[in-house]
């Protein structure tokens, strides 16, 4: 078991951790908003989701 000081360590990184992810996912936000992407990292997301679709009902081969 770990001690509440490993614990307590572990927290702060995870946490410094999650604020530099959050910082990231906002910068591209912002910059995909900033190139057109209405809904910035939604949009990119569901564009994504809709060519991967496509990709998947072309037929094979062409």
């Amino acid at each position: 078991m770990k001690t509440k000081e490993e614990l307590l360590k572990k927290l702060a990184f995870l946490e410094f951790v999650n604020d530099q992810l959050t910082t990231e996912v906002e910068d591209l936000d912002q910059l995909l908003r900033g190139i057109g992407f209405p809904e910035g990292v939604a949009s990119a997301k569901w564009i994504a989701g809709e060519m991967i679709q496509i990709q998947k009902e072309e037929p094979k081969g062409s």
